[in-house]
Protein backbone atom coordinates (compact mmCIF):
# COMPACT_ATOMS: atom_id res chain seq x y z
CA UNK A 1 0.00 0.00 0.00
CA UNK A 2 1.09 3.60 -0.71
CA UNK A 3 2.50 5.27 2.20
CA UNK A 4 0.87 8.73 3.13
CA UNK A 5 3.30 11.36 1.89
CA UNK A 6 2.40 10.20 -1.75
CA UNK A 7 -1.08 10.69 -2.13
CA UNK A 8 -1.53 10.91 -5.03
CA UNK A 9 -1.10 7.38 -5.76
CA UNK A 10 -3.04 6.03 -2.78
CA UNK A 11 -6.84 5.18 -3.58
CA UNK A 12 -9.44 6.27 -1.73
CA UNK A 13 -12.97 5.53 -1.52
CA UNK A 14 -15.38 6.97 0.47
CA UNK A 15 -18.99 5.05 0.54
CA UNK A 16 -21.73 7.45 1.82
CA UNK A 17 -24.79 5.08 2.31
CA UNK A 18 -28.06 7.72 1.35
CA UNK A 19 -32.13 7.86 1.38
CA UNK A 20 -33.78 10.89 1.21
CA UNK A 21 -30.70 12.74 1.30
CA UNK A 22 -31.20 15.36 -1.92
CA UNK A 23 -30.53 18.70 0.23
CA UNK A 24 -26.92 16.84 2.02
CA UNK A 25 -25.73 15.54 -1.39
CA UNK A 26 -24.27 18.00 -3.05
CA UNK A 27 -23.26 19.92 -0.27
CA UNK A 28 -20.97 16.86 1.18
CA UNK A 29 -19.45 15.79 -2.06
CA UNK A 30 -18.05 19.74 -3.00
CA UNK A 31 -16.50 18.97 0.13
CA UNK A 32 -15.00 15.39 -0.40
CA UNK A 33 -14.29 16.40 -4.12
CA UNK A 34 -12.15 19.15 -2.72
CA UNK A 35 -9.56 16.70 -2.07
CA UNK A 36 -9.07 14.91 -5.97
CA UNK A 37 -6.14 16.75 -5.88
CA UNK A 38 -4.94 15.42 -3.11
CA UNK A 39 -6.07 11.59 -3.20
CA UNK A 40 -6.97 9.07 -6.46
CA UNK A 41 -11.15 9.71 -4.99
CA UNK A 42 -13.57 7.46 -5.62
CA UNK A 43 -17.11 8.75 -4.06
CA UNK A 44 -19.30 5.94 -3.86
CA UNK A 45 -23.82 7.11 -2.83
CA UNK A 46 -25.55 3.85 -2.29
CA UNK A 47 -29.00 5.08 -2.05
CA UNK A 48 -31.91 2.92 -1.42
CA UNK A 49 -34.45 4.07 -3.75
CA UNK A 50 -34.92 7.60 -2.30
CA UNK A 51 -38.02 8.99 -2.74
CA UNK A 52 -37.00 12.94 -2.58
CA UNK A 53 -35.25 12.34 -5.90
CA UNK A 54 -31.37 11.56 -3.94
CA UNK A 55 -30.63 9.23 -7.04
CA UNK A 56 -31.21 12.12 -9.21
CA UNK A 57 -28.83 14.59 -7.41
CA UNK A 58 -26.51 11.97 -7.55
CA UNK A 59 -26.37 11.43 -11.36
CA UNK A 60 -25.76 15.03 -11.76
CA UNK A 61 -22.86 14.98 -9.89
CA UNK A 62 -21.30 11.69 -11.82
CA UNK A 63 -22.03 13.64 -14.92
CA UNK A 64 -19.64 16.42 -14.22
CA UNK A 65 -17.52 14.79 -11.75
CA UNK A 66 -15.92 10.97 -13.01
CA UNK A 67 -15.20 10.22 -9.32
CA UNK A 68 -18.79 9.76 -8.17
CA UNK A 69 -20.36 6.99 -8.56
CA UNK A 70 -24.18 5.75 -7.69
CA UNK A 71 -25.05 2.08 -6.34
CA UNK A 72 -28.91 2.44 -6.91
CA UNK A 73 -30.47 -0.25 -4.96
CA UNK A 74 -34.25 -1.45 -5.92
CA UNK A 75 -36.01 -4.27 -3.59
CA UNK A 76 -33.51 -4.59 -1.20
CA UNK A 77 -32.82 -1.47 1.47
CA UNK A 78 -30.89 -1.35 5.55
CA UNK A 79 -28.09 1.03 6.46
CA UNK A 80 -26.12 -2.67 7.25
CA UNK A 81 -26.45 -3.76 3.83
CA UNK A 82 -26.19 -0.04 2.23
CA UNK A 83 -22.21 0.08 3.84
CA UNK A 84 -21.75 -3.63 3.14
CA UNK A 85 -22.19 -3.37 -0.85
CA UNK A 86 -20.92 -0.32 -0.97
CA UNK A 87 -17.55 -1.54 0.64
CA UNK A 88 -17.54 -4.51 -1.37
CA UNK A 89 -18.02 -2.11 -4.65
CA UNK A 90 -14.85 0.25 -3.55
CA UNK A 91 -11.90 0.07 -5.54
CA UNK A 92 -9.79 2.09 -3.02
CA UNK A 93 -6.52 1.23 -1.30
CA UNK A 94 -8.29 2.39 2.18
CA UNK A 95 -12.17 2.53 2.44
CA UNK A 96 -14.02 5.25 4.47
CA UNK A 97 -17.65 5.00 5.87
CA UNK A 98 -19.93 8.24 6.73
CA UNK A 99 -23.23 9.47 6.77
CA UNK A 100 -24.18 11.42 4.05
CA UNK A 101 -26.57 13.75 6.53
CA UNK A 102 -24.02 16.19 7.31
CA UNK A 103 -23.36 15.08 10.66
CA UNK A 104 -19.81 13.63 9.99
CA UNK A 105 -17.63 16.40 9.38
CA UNK A 106 -15.93 15.28 5.73
CA UNK A 107 -12.29 16.91 7.83
CA UNK A 108 -11.86 13.59 9.63
CA UNK A 109 -11.84 11.46 6.15
CA UNK A 110 -8.38 13.09 6.09
CA UNK A 111 -7.75 12.47 10.19
CA UNK A 112 -8.84 9.16 9.62
CA UNK A 113 -6.97 8.10 7.11
CA UNK A 114 -3.61 9.69 7.99
CA UNK A 115 -4.21 6.81 11.97
CA UNK A 116 -5.15 4.57 9.25
CA UNK A 117 -1.85 4.68 7.25
CA UNK A 118 0.44 5.75 9.75
CA UNK A 119 -0.03 3.06 12.42
CA UNK A 120 -0.58 -0.70 12.13
CA UNK A 121 -4.65 -0.45 12.71
CA UNK A 122 -6.71 -2.13 10.58
CA UNK A 123 -9.82 -0.12 10.87
CA UNK A 124 -9.83 3.32 12.20
CA UNK A 125 -13.06 4.29 14.14
CA UNK A 126 -14.52 8.06 14.44
CA UNK A 127 -15.86 8.69 18.37
CA UNK A 128 -18.26 10.73 19.50
CA UNK A 129 -16.94 10.25 22.78
CA UNK A 130 -12.82 9.65 22.87
CA UNK A 131 -11.02 12.69 24.39
CA UNK A 132 -10.86 15.64 22.08
CA UNK A 133 -14.38 14.83 20.10
CA UNK A 134 -17.60 16.69 20.35
CA UNK A 135 -21.10 15.71 20.77
CA UNK A 136 -22.70 18.74 20.06
CA UNK A 137 -24.47 17.22 17.47
CA UNK A 138 -26.18 14.78 19.43
CA UNK A 139 -29.34 15.72 21.92
CA UNK A 140 -29.03 14.87 25.15
CA UNK A 141 -31.21 12.03 24.69
CA UNK A 142 -29.74 10.54 22.31
CA UNK A 143 -26.62 11.00 23.75
CA UNK A 144 -27.47 8.70 27.04
CA UNK A 145 -28.75 6.18 24.50
CA UNK A 146 -25.73 6.23 22.74
CA UNK A 147 -23.55 5.46 26.09
CA UNK A 148 -26.02 2.89 27.31
CA UNK A 149 -25.72 1.26 24.08
CA UNK A 150 -21.78 1.68 23.98
CA UNK A 151 -21.52 0.40 27.52
CA UNK A 152 -23.54 -3.40 27.01
CA UNK A 153 -21.22 -3.07 23.60
CA UNK A 154 -18.36 -2.83 25.65
CA UNK A 155 -19.26 -6.03 28.09
CA UNK A 156 -19.80 -7.76 25.03
CA UNK A 157 -16.79 -7.56 23.18
CA UNK A 158 -14.33 -8.05 25.36
CA UNK A 159 -11.51 -8.19 22.96
CA UNK A 160 -12.55 -4.26 22.12
CA UNK A 161 -13.18 -3.03 26.15
CA UNK A 162 -10.45 0.12 24.94
CA UNK A 163 -13.00 1.71 22.34
CA UNK A 164 -15.34 4.23 23.10
CA UNK A 165 -17.99 4.68 20.24
CA UNK A 166 -19.09 0.67 19.23
CA UNK A 167 -22.25 2.67 17.42
CA UNK A 168 -19.93 5.10 15.12
CA UNK A 169 -21.69 5.36 11.77
CA UNK A 170 -17.73 6.85 10.81
CA UNK A 171 -14.98 4.75 10.05
CA UNK A 172 -11.68 4.02 7.64
CA UNK A 173 -10.67 0.21 7.11
CA UNK A 174 -8.09 -1.29 5.07
CA UNK A 175 -9.97 -3.64 2.73
CA UNK A 176 -6.74 -5.46 1.94
CA UNK A 177 -7.08 -6.93 5.50
CA UNK A 178 -10.82 -6.63 6.45
CA UNK A 179 -12.83 -8.02 3.26
CA UNK A 180 -13.23 -11.03 4.83
CA UNK A 181 -15.04 -9.75 7.77
CA UNK A 182 -16.78 -7.71 5.72
CA UNK A 183 -18.42 -10.72 4.22
CA UNK A 184 -19.53 -12.44 6.84
CA UNK A 185 -21.62 -9.09 8.26
CA UNK A 186 -24.97 -10.02 8.64
CA UNK A 187 -26.90 -7.05 7.39
CA UNK A 188 -30.19 -7.62 8.77
CA UNK A 189 -28.18 -5.63 11.63
CA UNK A 190 -28.18 -1.71 12.36
CA UNK A 191 -24.77 -0.88 13.15
CA UNK A 192 -22.23 -2.40 10.71
CA UNK A 193 -18.98 -1.22 12.84
CA UNK A 194 -20.47 -3.36 15.99
CA UNK A 195 -21.41 -6.39 13.55
CA UNK A 196 -17.70 -6.21 12.07
CA UNK A 197 -16.08 -5.84 15.23
CA UNK A 198 -17.92 -9.04 16.63
CA UNK A 199 -17.17 -11.27 13.63
CA UNK A 200 -13.67 -10.68 13.30
CA UNK A 201 -13.18 -12.05 17.05
CA UNK A 202 -10.66 -9.80 18.14
CA UNK A 203 -8.55 -10.35 14.70
CA UNK A 204 -8.70 -7.01 13.68
CA UNK A 205 -6.25 -3.92 15.06
CA UNK A 206 -8.70 -0.97 16.04
CA UNK A 207 -7.63 2.65 17.33
CA UNK A 208 -9.61 5.66 17.50
CA UNK A 209 -10.09 9.38 16.56
CA UNK A 210 -12.20 12.31 17.57
CA UNK A 211 -15.14 13.11 15.78
CA UNK A 212 -16.56 16.60 15.62
CA UNK A 213 -20.62 15.50 15.46
CA UNK A 214 -22.78 18.22 13.80
CA UNK A 215 -25.87 18.74 14.22
CA UNK A 216 -28.37 17.64 11.46
CA UNK A 217 -29.34 20.86 8.37
CA UNK A 218 -31.64 18.45 6.15
CA UNK A 219 -33.59 15.81 6.65
CA UNK A 220 -34.83 13.88 9.48
CA UNK A 221 -32.85 11.18 11.46
CA UNK A 222 -33.45 7.43 10.42
CA UNK A 223 -33.32 6.46 13.94
CA UNK A 224 -36.37 4.36 15.05
CA UNK A 225 -37.91 1.42 16.94
CA UNK A 226 -36.58 -0.97 14.53
CA UNK A 227 -33.38 0.22 15.16
CA UNK A 228 -33.23 0.36 18.56
CA UNK A 229 -34.45 -3.43 18.49
CA UNK A 230 -31.98 -4.27 15.62
CA UNK A 231 -28.96 -2.97 17.41
CA UNK A 232 -30.70 -5.31 20.82
CA UNK A 233 -30.77 -8.18 18.53
CA UNK A 234 -27.17 -8.19 17.54
CA UNK A 235 -25.77 -7.79 21.52
CA UNK A 236 -27.92 -10.32 22.33
CA UNK A 237 -26.35 -12.57 19.33
CA UNK A 238 -22.79 -12.04 20.33
CA UNK A 239 -23.52 -12.69 24.10
CA UNK A 240 -24.91 -15.71 22.21
CA UNK A 241 -21.57 -16.44 20.87
CA UNK A 242 -23.88 -16.28 17.66
CA UNK A 243 -24.43 -19.87 17.81
CA UNK A 244 -28.09 -19.79 16.65
CA UNK A 245 -29.63 -17.49 13.84
CA UNK A 246 -29.68 -13.78 14.51
CA UNK A 247 -33.72 -13.64 13.19
CA UNK A 248 -34.49 -16.45 15.73
CA UNK A 249 -32.49 -14.37 18.26
CA UNK A 250 -35.18 -11.71 17.36
CA UNK A 251 -38.27 -13.82 16.78
CA UNK A 252 -37.28 -15.64 20.62
CA UNK A 253 -36.84 -11.54 21.89
CA UNK A 254 -40.67 -11.09 20.88
CA UNK A 255 -41.76 -14.29 22.27
CA UNK A 256 -40.64 -13.30 25.68
CA UNK A 257 -42.67 -10.36 25.32
CA UNK A 258 -45.69 -12.07 24.30
CA UNK A 259 -45.13 -14.18 27.69
CA UNK A 260 -45.46 -10.69 28.70
CA UNK A 261 -48.61 -9.52 27.19
CA UNK A 262 -50.28 -13.34 28.05
CA UNK A 263 -49.93 -12.12 31.87
CA UNK A 264 -51.21 -8.62 31.37
CA UNK A 265 -53.93 -9.61 29.21
CA UNK A 266 -54.68 -12.82 31.47
CA UNK A 267 -54.98 -10.39 34.84
CA UNK A 268 -57.01 -7.82 32.98
CA UNK A 269 -60.05 -9.67 31.77
CA UNK A 270 -59.99 -11.56 34.90
CA UNK A 271 -60.33 -8.59 36.90
CA UNK A 272 -62.32 -6.45 34.84
CA UNK A 273 -64.77 -9.12 33.68
CA UNK A 274 -64.32 -11.76 36.37
CA UNK A 275 -64.09 -14.50 34.07
CA UNK A 276 -62.90 -18.26 35.24
CA UNK A 277 -59.53 -19.41 34.42
CA UNK A 278 -59.88 -21.46 31.30
CA UNK A 279 -61.94 -18.68 28.57
CA UNK A 280 -58.89 -15.75 30.37
CA UNK A 281 -56.75 -18.24 29.71
CA UNK A 282 -57.81 -18.53 26.47
CA UNK A 283 -58.51 -14.82 25.63
CA UNK A 284 -54.38 -14.06 26.62
CA UNK A 285 -53.47 -16.99 24.68
CA UNK A 286 -54.86 -15.74 22.03
CA UNK A 287 -54.34 -11.73 22.40
CA UNK A 288 -50.32 -12.99 23.34
CA UNK A 289 -50.21 -14.71 19.66
CA UNK A 290 -51.71 -11.85 17.91
CA UNK A 291 -48.79 -9.43 19.64
CA UNK A 292 -46.19 -11.55 18.60
CA UNK A 293 -47.21 -11.82 15.09
CA UNK A 294 -47.94 -8.02 14.79
CA UNK A 295 -44.33 -7.95 16.31
CA UNK A 296 -42.75 -10.00 14.39
CA UNK A 297 -43.99 -8.79 11.25
CA UNK A 298 -42.51 -4.82 11.59
CA UNK A 299 -39.40 -6.26 13.47
CA UNK A 300 -38.14 -9.71 12.69
CA UNK A 301 -39.20 -9.89 9.59
CA UNK A 302 -39.73 -6.38 8.31
CA UNK A 303 -37.59 -7.13 4.95
CA UNK A 304 -40.82 -9.02 4.39
CA UNK A 305 -43.37 -7.06 6.03
CA UNK A 306 -47.00 -8.30 5.48
CA UNK A 307 -49.38 -5.22 5.08
CA UNK A 308 -53.61 -4.84 3.79
CA UNK A 309 -55.11 -8.01 3.27
CA UNK A 310 -52.16 -10.45 3.36
CA UNK A 311 -51.53 -8.88 6.61
CA UNK A 312 -54.60 -10.71 7.66
CA UNK A 313 -53.67 -14.02 5.83
CA UNK A 314 -50.69 -13.85 7.39
CA UNK A 315 -52.20 -13.45 10.74
CA UNK A 316 -54.39 -16.73 10.49
CA UNK A 317 -51.51 -18.94 8.90
CA UNK A 318 -49.57 -17.50 12.05
CA UNK A 319 -52.36 -18.60 14.09
CA UNK A 320 -52.41 -22.36 12.65
CA UNK A 321 -48.38 -22.35 12.96
CA UNK A 322 -49.20 -21.57 16.75
CA UNK A 323 -51.81 -24.33 17.40
CA UNK A 324 -49.72 -26.79 16.06
CA UNK A 325 -46.76 -25.26 18.12
CA UNK A 326 -48.92 -25.67 21.16
CA UNK A 327 -50.17 -29.43 20.17
CA UNK A 328 -46.14 -30.08 19.75
CA UNK A 329 -45.42 -28.74 23.26
CA UNK A 330 -47.69 -30.34 25.44
CA UNK A 331 -47.62 -33.54 23.87
CA UNK A 332 -43.48 -33.74 23.71
CA UNK A 333 -43.46 -32.56 27.39
CA UNK A 334 -45.99 -35.42 28.62
CA UNK A 335 -44.46 -37.85 27.04
CA UNK A 336 -40.47 -36.58 28.44
CA UNK A 337 -42.71 -36.38 31.53
CA UNK A 338 -43.70 -40.09 31.67
CA UNK A 339 -41.35 -41.90 29.99
CA UNK A 340 -37.82 -40.36 30.37
CA UNK A 341 -37.77 -37.98 33.47
CA UNK A 342 -40.81 -37.53 36.00
CA UNK A 343 -39.12 -34.16 36.81
CA UNK A 344 -41.61 -31.14 35.32
CA UNK A 345 -39.02 -28.37 34.62
CA UNK A 346 -37.25 -30.58 31.87
CA UNK A 347 -40.32 -31.81 30.88
CA UNK A 348 -41.33 -28.03 30.28
CA UNK A 349 -38.62 -26.77 28.86
CA UNK A 350 -37.90 -29.62 26.00
CA UNK A 351 -41.49 -28.84 24.91
CA UNK A 352 -40.75 -25.24 25.00
CA UNK A 353 -37.81 -25.73 22.61
CA UNK A 354 -39.96 -28.02 19.80
CA UNK A 355 -42.72 -25.70 20.11
CA UNK A 356 -40.29 -22.50 19.49
CA UNK A 357 -38.36 -24.45 16.57
CA UNK A 358 -41.61 -25.34 15.23
CA UNK A 359 -42.82 -22.02 15.10
CA UNK A 360 -39.84 -19.76 13.96
CA UNK A 361 -39.22 -22.53 11.39
CA UNK A 362 -43.07 -23.04 9.91
CA UNK A 363 -43.65 -19.17 10.30
CA UNK A 364 -40.54 -18.21 8.35
CA UNK A 365 -41.42 -20.29 5.53
CA UNK A 366 -45.63 -20.71 5.57
CA UNK A 367 -45.94 -16.52 7.08
CA UNK A 368 -43.15 -14.44 6.02
CA UNK A 369 -42.37 -16.99 3.03
CA UNK A 370 -38.59 -16.76 3.92
CA UNK A 371 -36.29 -19.54 4.67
Amino acid sequence: MAPITDRKTLRLSVVLPTYNERANVSVIAERLLSWKSQFHLELIFVDDDSIDGTADAVRQLARVHEQVRLIFRVGRSGLSSAIKEGILSATGDVVVVMDCDGQHDPAAVEQAVEALLAGECDVVIGSRFSSGASTHGLSRQRERNSNLANAVARFSLPRYRQLTDYMSGFFALRPDRCLRFVRQVDVNGFKFLYELLAVCHGQLTVSEVPLEFQPRVHGTSKLNLAVVWDLGVSIVHTLLMRAIPRRAVSFALVGCFGICVHLLAFAMVSALFGLPFEPAQGIAVLTAAISNYLFNNVLTFRAQQLRGATLLFGLLRFLVVASFGMVANVGLSSVFYHHVSAQPLPAMLTGIAVDFVWKYVASSRFVWNSP
